[in-house]
């Protein structure tokens, strides 16, 4: 589904998606992916949700956005509680939701000029 325009000055916008892709402007991404509010989409070697690992967690601290829209698939599951310790030692919020959903609230947010970073699982159920 597309629905928002590729550019906006200088930020990161997800322009379309579905279950197995996402366009971040004009760029299609076929494997999990960090997508932050500026700079460079960092592929995220996640294909399965029982793959999720502490390190994960560390990468999005890293970004330093102050909130993580992580989107889980396919269907909406909460993170573990266990793998958020990094998000939480540096008061950045985390939001979960499925991938579409997670898509659209990331360019909401964006739009708002938001410091914020998509976590996206692909290929997820």
């Amino acid at each position: 589904m597309k629905f928002v325009p590729e550019t906006a000055e200088g930020a990161n916008m997800i322009a379309r998606h579905d279950p197995q892709r996402v366009w971040v402007g004009g760029a299609m991404h076929t494997t999990s992916l960090f997508v932050p509010w500026v700079g460079a989409v960092v592929p995220w070697a996640v294909a399965r949700w029982e793959d999720l690992a502490p390190a994960d967690f560390e990468r999005m601290a890293a970004f330093a956005p102050e909130l993580v829209i992580f989107g889980s698939g396919t269907r909406m599951r909460f993170a573990p509680p266990a793998l958020l310790k990094p998000l939480a030692e540096r008061r950045i919020g985390i939001e979960c939701m499925d991938t579409a959903a997670a898509c659209r609230t990331y360019n909401v947010l964006v739009s708002e000029r938001r410091s914020v970073l998509a976590a996206l699982l692909l290929g997820v159920d």
